[in-house]
C-alpha cells in the first residue's frame, strides 16, 4: 500500500529536527526510504558540514540492514542537491541507487540548486513529485529552515534577539545586575536556542560589564556557535574570557567588527584569534559606529543563517530602530524589579501606530518562567512563495 507523502513527510521532518544546530551551515533536511511495499528502509538526516547529507544517511541506513533500494521511493524534506559542495550531488546517489521516485517537500532556495535537483532526476527517468508550497510539510521545512532561507533569498542571516525580563519589564538593575532573573530550565532552554544558531552576536558594552563566554554550556552539543562581537573602538580586553576555549571542547570562530582603524589593536585582538573586520558606517573619524547592514551581509557571505542576538539594551535598540530585527525570543520572570534597563533602547515614540508591530509565534512555560516567540510581522514574507 502506497503512503501518503504527507504523513511520511512529517516523519522525514522529525529527522530533519534532528539536524537542527548540527548541521549549519548546511539546512537542515531528514529522509525516509520507502520499500515498493509500504516499509521504511532507511532514514537519516543531513550531519555536520562536509558530513553526509540527508539522502546519503539514508541509503547507508537501508544499505545496513540488508535492504535493497531499487524500486523504492526516497521521501525528502529539500530539493537532494545536484551540485559539488564539500560533498558529492545527492541526486547522483539517490540515481545509482536505484531509487524510482523521489517526493519532495519544498525546493532548495540555493541559487547552485534551485529546480535543478528535482530537473536532473527527471532526466534520469525518476518519477519526481513536489509537494505545493501552502502543504504543511514544505510550511514546516521551511521555517526549520528560516535562517538557510533567509541567507539564499535576503542575502542576510535571520536575526534573533534573545532577551530575559521581568513581569514588569526590566531585563537589568539601575545598578547593572541582570543575572540571574530567569531560572535554570529557562536559561538551559535559552542555551538549546544559542546552540541552533549558526552565530551568537554581542555588543561590547556586554564584553566589558560581563566578560561573558557566550557558549554552548547546558546543552551537549557537536558544534559550538561561532561568536560576534560588535565593537567599534576595539575596546575587546585581550585577556577577556570568550577567548578562552569554549565548552566541550569545540571550536568557534570569533569575529569582531569595528569602525576603528587601530592597526596595534587589530593586530593584537588577530594574535588573540579573532578575526577583525572593519566596516565603519558614515560619521566623522572616531565617532562613528559599525555599519550593521553591511554586517549582516558580510555574516551571510560567512555562512551565517541564524544570528542569535544577546546584548544589552543600546545595541538591541539599534537593531530595531534600523530595521534590523526578525524576532524576539523572551523569557519572562514572575516576578516585578521596579526601575531598571529596559529590553531595547530606541524612541521614544510619538505616537503607537509607531511601534514594532509584532505577531505571537508561540508562547509557554518553561520552568516557573514563561518563554515567547514573537516575530516582526512580514519578516518572514520570502518563507511564503
Amino acid at each position: 500500500m502506497t503512503p501518503q507523502p504527507a504523513a511520511t513527510l512529517r516523519e522525514a521532518q522529525r529527522w530533519a529536527d534532528l539536524a537542527s544546530g548540527l548541521s549549519n551551515p548546511n539546512p537542515h533536511v531528514g529522509c525516509l526510504i520507502k520499500a515498493p511495499d509500504g516499509r521504511t528502509i532507511g532514514q537519516g538526516h543531513t550531519q555536520q558540514a562536509g558530513g553526509p547529507h540527508a539522502e546519503v544517511m539514508a541509503l547507508r541506513d537501508a544499505q545496513a540492514h540488508g535492504e535493497s533500494v531499487q524500486g523504492a521511493t526516497a521521501y525528502v524534506t529539500l530539493e537532494p542537491c545536484s551540485h559539488h559542495g564539500r560533498t558529492p550531488p545527492c541526486c547522483d546517489a539517490l540515481i545509482a541507487a536505484g531509487i524510482e521516485r523521489v517526493i519532495v517537500a519544498t525546493q532548495d532556495p540555493n541559487p547552485q540548486v534551485a529546480g535543478q535537483g528535482l530537473a536532473c532526476l527527471r532526466a534520469a527517468g525518476i518519477e519526481v513529485e513536489l509537494l505545493p508550497p501552502d502543504s504543511e510539510p514544505a510550511r514546516a521545512s521551511r521555517e526549520l529552515n528560516i535562517g538557510f532561507f533567509s541567507r539564499m533569498i535576503r542575502g542576510t542571516p535571520w536575526v534573533r534577539m534573545k532577551m530575559a525580563t521581568s513581569l514588569d519589564g526590566t531585563s537589568a538593575l539601575q545598578n547593572g545586575e541582570s543575572q540571574w532573573i530567569t531560572g535554570p530550565a529557562a536559561r538551559a532552554d535559552g542555551h538549546a536556542w544559542r546552540a541552533r544558531a549558526c552565530a551568537v552576536l554581542t555588543g561590547i558594552g556586554t564584553v566589558l560589564e560581563d566578560d561573558p563566554m557566550l557558549d554552548v554550556r547546558e546543552v551537549s552539543v557537536q558544534r559550538q556557535p561561532h561568536l560576534v562581537i560588535v565593537d567599534s573602538r576595539l575596546e575587546t580586553p585581550l585577556d577577556a574570557r570568550l577567548f578562552s576555549s569554549p565548552a566541550q571542547g569545540l571550536r568557534r570562530e570569533i569575529w569582531i567588527y569595528t569602525a576603528s582603524d587601530d592597526a596595534g589593536r587589530r593586530i593584537a585582538l588577530e594574535q588573540r584569534g579573532a578575526t577583525v573586520i572593519a566596516l565603519p558606517g558614515p560619521g566623522e573619524p572616531g565617532q562613528r559606529k559599525v555599519d550593521l547592514h553591511a554586517m549582516l551581509h558580510d555574516l551571510a557571505r560567512r555562512e551565517v543563517n541564524e544570528l542569535h542576538l544577546e546584548a544589552g539594551h543600546k545595541l538591541n535598540g539599534s537593531f530595531i530602530r534600523e530595521g534590523l530585527l526578525d524576532e524576539c525570543l523572551i523569557y519572562v520572570a514572575p516576578r516585578l524589579l521596579g526601575p531598571g534597563q529596559g529590553l531595547a533602547g530606541f524612541g521614544p515614540l510619538q505616537s503607537l501606530s509607531d511601534g514594532v508591530q509584532m505577531k505571537f509565534q508561540s508562547v509557554e512555560p518553561v520552568g516557573d518562567d514563561l518563554r515567547v516567540l514573537a516575530r516582526v510581522v512580514g519578516r518572514d514574507a520570502f518563507l511564503h512563495p
